[in-house]
């Protein structure tokens, strides 16, 4: 096999169509655009989604909702899923990113009250529910804010 040798496959080629050469060429007089009309004429330019005049899809479907850019998200970790940790080891986004229960160690970080704690940890994370601070203590255990 060599450089020279190599064929393209078929259709792989295609001809540039001209345009404007005369009747013979079959694509002469209007040049495939059709007769009059917006879209015969020379240097028209639309936008993406323009539908001819009629109100566009985009200005017609509703607006709802509001991100705010400032928003946190929070990865939520419930109580009852920090079962999972031998008694008395510490708990923090890296240890909560290796047993799967976040995805992002640098996000932010808050512990939910749903469940019960069994046994005391040492929980590190960026906010706590008023009912996970309490279940923490409750067990035995101290909750810390980063």
């Amino acid at each position: 096999m060599a450089l020279n040798a190599l064929i393209s496959v078929k259709g792989a080629k295609k001809r540039k169509k001209l345009v404007g050469r005369g009747p013979g060429s079959g694509h002469g007089k209007t040049s495939t655009r059709g007769h009059k009309g917006q879209r015969s004429r020379s240097g028209r330019d639309f936008y993406l989604g323009f539908e001819g005049g009629q109100s566009p899809l985009i200005r017609r479907i509703p607006k709802r909702g509001f991100n705010h850019r400032k928003r946190n998200n929070y990865q939520i970790v419930n109580i009852n899923s920090l079962n999972r940790f031998p008694k008395d080891s510490i708990v923090d986004a890296d240890s909560l990113l290796k047993s799967g229960l976040i995805e992002d160690a640098m996000g932010l970080v808050k512990i939910l009250g749903d469940g019960d704690l069994t046994h005391p940890l040492t929980v590190k994370a960026h906010k706590f529910s008023k009912g996970a601070g309490e279940r923490i203590k409750k067990a035995g255990g101290s909750a810390l804010l980063i």
